[in-house]
């Protein structure tokens, strides 16, 4: 039996918290940097999308992808909800998990 390792899904938001971005990826601190740095082109490099608000932990990438889609198809509202229930104050979570 292999170990399976951590994955992670996570909101982002705008420093005005006015775009959210679902992402899953299996290294937390690494993937949030390069949203920081704009390291790769695509929609968070456009929009400057890059504060961490959110984030659960998964024990494999399957579940990771299945609460990613999960948290895509659902309304902006629920996504507010769920930002809302772990960091009310819309803080950057990345300085707690480097």
């Amino acid at each position: 039996m292999t170990k399976q390792s951590q994955s992670y899904v996570y909101l982002l938001m705008n420093k005005s918290n006015s775009v959210i971005y679902v992402g899953v990826t299996s290294n937390l601190v690494k993937r949030v940097f390069e949203h920081k740095q704009k390291t790769v082109e695509g929609f968070t490099k456009r929009y400057n999308v890059d504060k961490l608000v959110y984030f659960e932990v998964f024990d494999g990438i399957c579940e990771a992808i299945a609460r990613e889609k999960q948290l895509k198809s659902g309304s902006r509202s629920k996504k507010i909800e769920l930002i809302n229930s772990f960091n009310p104050g819309y803080n950057d979570l990345y300085m707690d998990i480097i």
